[in-house]
């Protein structure tokens, strides 16, 4: 789906706040005889943008706007425009954005903004008892951290009440418990104790 979001908000004077509307949100840096507009990208889809400034009190380029690349979470300079001495800027602004991108938008260099991607909700929820005698359960849990997965991780070592009831689900005693080798895992409710590796995890998360 192509998104086509066109809005225009007037300005009289530099104090004024331009709407913000997601995707791309302008921000504008104001100095002392210019204003610069950028499009910050907080999603992880790129877009093509196309902005314009019109008023007056104030000079800018007389080439035509083009389209402009905004990459995804980054933030690029689209427009300055220079004010005139003693006068108020008046002005409106408007901005297209497209995300079905085009080799003719205009590249620029951009600003790579820290924005941590968002958590994956996978289909079946999971969570990871761990123990101290567990060696794939440190790689397991940090590759799901790593793929930005949302879990949980429980230490049996310190929950001994649900070391014991999980003792209880799969027929072994808590002495037996505490010389379990391999991660006991939960998926969608379902309890694993042979899964050793992130592969069979994923394996057993995505079957039907």
């Amino acid at each position: 789906m192509i998104y086509r979001i066109l809005y225009i908000f007037v300005c009289l004077g530099l104090t004024q706040v331009f709407a913000q509307v997601h995707p791309i949100k302008i921000e504008e840096k104001k100095g002392k005889n210019r204003i610069t507009f950028y499009a910050v990208n907080e999603s992880y889809t790129p877009y093509d943008v196309l902005f314009e400034v019109k008023g007056k009190n104030f000079r800018q380029s007389a080439a035509k706007p083009r389209w402009v690349h905004v990459p995804a979470t980054a933030k690029v300079n689209l427009k300055t425009i220079i004010l005139f001495r003693d006068k108020q800027p008046v002005y409106t602004k408007s901005i297209k954005v497209n995300d079905s991108l085009s080799r003719r938008a205009l590249k620029k260099e951009y600003e790579k903004l820290d924005i941590p991607p968002p958590k994956i909700k996978p289909k079946k929820q999971i969570t990871i008892y761990t123990s101290s005698k567990c060696p794939s359960c440190d790689s397991i849990v940090s590759k799901l951290v790593r793929d930005n997965y949302l879990f949980r991780n429980v230490s049996l070592h310190e929950q001994p009440e649900v070391k014991e009831q999980l003792g209880k689900f799969l027929a072994k005693s808590p002495i037996q418990m505490d010389s379990v080798s391999n991660p006991i895992i939960s998926l969608g409710g379902k309890l694993y104790s042979w899964i050793t590796s992130y592969d069979q995890l994923q394996e057993e998360l995505n079957k039907e």
